[in-house]
């Protein structure tokens, strides 16, 4: 049953392209904005707050580049080794590169709703996101060391995701520097960078989701869940232990959807400007597809779950951060 579905995916990525040149184009763009409207949103201020009492970023650190990369890991260890390796290999270098990439901005709003630290998330999102020029690709070679034996065809191009990390974290630091020049300006970036965040997923659902509906009813149950269980997991395991360390729930909170919402849109532009010779980019580009579609779904019923807590309680905890 397994192998006629793969053969259906590979066929279909074969003879279209997962992703027309406009579409590259848009994704890419749409990055950019969201990325700029990130740095917009930060001052001076919110850093030195961030290093007055560290806590949170320490965490929010340890579980974004620690337990991330590692979940990915296991669940392709347990996932997608059980599929041919000329359909998992592909598919499990989108998967990787989806848990080593830092916290998304969607992670913003969820925790907003959700009663969380609003701050504390906007800061460990930044946080995570100029951090990911160096801990992305390091996490991404250890993994991918264990992953791609020595004389694999695939490999992951290390140097050129450095590269497209570099220029990506560009319209981060130019928002920051307009927001400090510019408050009112600034302002309007950040919601702008928001907004975008959320259209990328109402494009994906609009636009890519019913032209490859092909190719996403010939993919595996396997692939499903490594895409969906990498936000799940990764919210419940940052939450539990947040919680265990007897940190304020409404910081729990924020870590756990701060560690599970990874940057999927960031992913995808990755993916689509190191691999774009790739004949493989269609499968590479599964994995992060899939994920930015569920986690919204995922990070709304967490969401639901996380209002029932009893807010009155809370109060009288100590805010720890």
């Amino acid at each position: 049953m397994i192998v006629p579905l793969i053969a259906s995916a590979q066929a279909v990525v074969n003879e279209q392209d997962v992703v027309t040149p406009f579409e590259q184009a848009l994704l890419v763009g749409l990055v950019f904005v969201i990325m700029f409207g990130l740095g917009a949103g930060l001052t001076p201020r919110d850093f030195k707050l961030a290093l007055r009492r560290p806590y949170g970023l320490v965490i929010g650190f340890v579980t974004q580049f620690g337990i991330m990369p590692l979940l990915a890991y296991l669940l392709i260890v347990a996932f997608l080794f059980q599929l041919p390796p000329e359909y998992a290999l592909p598919v499990a270098i989108g998967a990787l590169l989806m848990g080593c990439v830092p916290a998304g901005t969607t992670s913003n709003i969820f925790t907003y709703f959700s009663k969380g630290n609003l701050a504390l998330s906007v800061i460990m999102t930044t946080n995570s996101t100029l951090w990911a020029i160096l801990m992305t690709p390091l996490v991404l070679a250890l993994y991918g060391a264990l992953i791609f034996p020595s004389g694999s065809q695939l490999q992951i191009p290390i140097a050129n995701i450095v590269i497209t990390l570099a220029t990506l974290l560009i319209p981060v630091v130019a928002g920051m520097i307009l927001r400090r020049f510019s408050a009112n300006i600034g302002s309007v970036m950040e919601l702008l960078g928001g907004f975008f965040g959320l259209f990328f997923i109402v494009f994906l659902m609009a636009t890519w989701v019913p032209r490859n509906w092909a190719l996403l009813t010939s993919t595996p149950w396997q692939t499903y869940t490594v895409a969906i269980g990498l936000g799940l997991f990764g919210i419940a395991v940052a939450y539990a232990i947040a919680r265990a360390i007897r940190l304020h729930p409404a910081n729990a909170r924020t870590i756990g959807l701060e560690t599970g919402i990874q940057n999927g849109p960031l992913a995808i532009a990755i993916v689509l400007l190191t691999f774009a010779d790739s004949p493989d980019i269609g499968l590479i580009l599964i994995v992060p597809a899939l994920y930015s579609l569920f986690i919204v779904i995922v990070a709304t019923f967490v969401t639901i779950w996380f209002r029932r807590a009893n807010t009155a309680a809370e109060q009288k905890i100590p805010n720890l951060l």
